[in-house]
């Protein structure tokens, strides 16, 4: 009597026994799969450092009265701190025009747009091989499945064998392809959309940073044009009171 039980095929032994193409294709799926959990641990780590770092920065700035004040508390952030340097910069270069208030403030939101925008494309980068990845791995996968059944069909036409014994281990070898291929998109696109959330939360953390340096900025701003107020006050008193001049 004919032995009917099915012959056993481990994912292993149908790696072994597929053709070189086929190998190649899943050995690069296996390690596209590799590297999207790879870059999961990797940015889910940098951003919570990022995270923790920025709320000790947004609670310095809301505790500080001025922006020197304020310097101190984001050294535990470097984009908090970079922000406010950057401030602190741009304050000092323009200190010979200290009329000039308005135009200060401009200048110094233009460069922390500059610096919000850089920050998200540091946050962002790596994550674009997973959305490479989430796009190509399916296709890939398809293309080892799609050479493996041509290659098994080839054979068939060689050996003019007509039994489905011969070209199934073939095709169950290169099914084998697409499944990996599956395997490998379907976690990288939801990390991709994971860690695009993650990062967008991060890109309003530092945003919330950029508003309160420039609350700051207009604060000591005000105070800088109080005291020139003061001073044109009382050379005006001067000038109007010739005693006042003299100091009779």
């Amino acid at each position: 009597m004919t032995d009917l039980a099915p012959v056993a095929f481990s994912p292993w032994e149908m790696f072994l026994n597929a053709g070189l193409v086929v190998r190649c294709v899943m050995s690069v799926l296996v390690v596209a799969s590799v590297l999207t959990w790879t870059i999961l641990i990797a940015k889910s780590v940098e951003l919570l450092r990022v995270r923790a770092g920025l709320g000790r920065a947004e609670q310095a700035l809301e505790l500080a009265g001025t922006l020197d004040l304020g310097e101190e508390g984001t050294r535990a952030s470097s984009i908090a701190h970079t922000l406010v340097v950057a401030a602190q910069t741009e304050r000092r270069r323009s200190a010979d025009i200290p009329e000039d208030s308005e135009g200060q403030k401009e200048r110094i939101v233009l460069h922390l747009e500059r610096l919000e925008a850089a920050e998200g494309r540091r946050l962002m980068r790596g994550t674009g091989l997973l959305a490479t990845i989430g796009a190509t791995s399916p296709f890939v996968g398809l293309f080892g499945t799609v050479w493996g059944i041509m290659t098994s069909f080839t054979g068939i036409a060689a050996s003019k064998a007509t039994s489905l014994a011969v070209v199934a281990p073939g095709i169950a070898e290169a099914l084998l392809a697409t499944a990996l291929g599956l395997v490998a998109a379907i976690p990288a696109v939801v990390i991709y959309n994971h860690l695009a959330r993650q990062t967008a939360s991060c890109r309003a953390q530092v945003a919330d940073l950029s508003a309160l340096v420039m609350r700051l900025v207009s604060r000591d701003l005000g105070r800088m044009q109080a005291q020139i107020a003061s001073g044109q006050v009382v050379r005006l008193g001067a000038a109007r009171d010739p005693r006042l001049a003299t100091g009779e």
